[in-house]
């Protein structure tokens, strides 16, 4: 929940890098959240979410391109930005900031 929560709070940073885990976890709450509303049937209040939260999403798509080296453009490219998403970041700094993992290898 830590990973969405930061997502949210940094709603509007299109620089820097973002790791997968920061990337899937946010999606993965995003899907869940999506399913629960549909399911007690409220596809009302399902949109408004999504709508609420695409900001935030493409904040973090962008910084993932980021930590894999790439522009944040990529993330308008079908099946690319996916398999880019999927990949693990550049080790150490890039020209987009600092690599997020540096703590942790």
């Amino acid at each position: 929940m830590n990973w969405y929560i930061k997502v949210i709070k940094n709603y509007a940073v299109f620089n820097g890098r973002a790791r997968r885990k920061e990337y899937w976890w946010f999606v993965f709450i995003n899907a869940l959240i999506v399913a629960l509303l549909r399911e007690g049937g409220s596809n009302e209040l399902a949109g408004i979410y999504q709508l609420a939260v695409l900001l935030p999403l493409i904040g973090v798509t962008i910084r993932r391109m980021h930590d894999v080296g790439r522009s944040g453009w990529m993330w308008l490219v079908p099946v690319v930005n996916i398999i880019l998403t999927l990949v693990d970041g550049d080790i150490g700094d890039n020209r987009f900031g600092p690599d997020p993992k540096a703590g942790e290898r």
